[in-house]
């Protein structure tokens, strides 16, 4: 376990260049959907953070360790017969990793979709090769609720991906 002291909070515009260059990275980029770009660029910082202080949209918190930006992690709400659900979406820094750091975010930002968003249902999934996400999903209470076989397509490959899902 960790010692460290983490917490999550609004993006600010400052953070644009910490969170570019922890973004530009191929393994972080492997994880996610490739509306994430890559190259990841200060400017692509700036419209993330731009859109992520719109009001209205996802809630999305900058996760910091001793006050510093070492990843992002937001709760998208879903639309139409989905409404009042959310999915969950978080990426940590590479150098951060191992540190137990996601799960901690995870924890915190599952308080804020059920007592402050009042979300019904908050879901999850992650791409079958990506275990230690899986871990952080299930370390906090979701529940695999299946696998939709070769649901993705990424780098080229197609993979499966797994569902995950959490009720209050």
């Amino acid at each position: 376990m960790m010692d460290n002291k983490i917490a999550l909070r609004p993006l600010e515009a400052s953070d644009r260049q910490r969170f570019a260059q922890l973004a530009n990275n191929i393994n972080i980029w492997n994880n996610v959907r490739n509306r994430m770009p890559h190259p990841y660029s200060a400017e692509d910082a700036d419209e993330f953070i731009s859109m992520a202080l719109t009001p209205g949209g996802p809630t999305i918190r900058a996760i910091t360790l001793d006050g510093t930006l070492v990843g992002v992690i937001g709760l998208h709400p879903a639309q139409d017969v989905y409404e009042g659900t959310a999915e969950l979406g978080y990426w940590i820094g590479e150098p951060y990793w191992g540190l137990g750091l996601a799960s901690a975010a995870v924890k915190e930002m599952i308080q804020i979709g059920f007592k402050e968003l009042k979300l019904r249902r908050i879901f999850a999934s992650a791409y079958d090769y990506n275990t230690a996400s899986m871990r952080v999903l299930e370390k906090n209470g979701f529940e695999n609720e299946g696998v939709a076989k070769a649901a993705v397509l990424k780098n080229g490959k197609v993979f499966d991906e797994v569902k995950y899902g959490l009720l209050p």
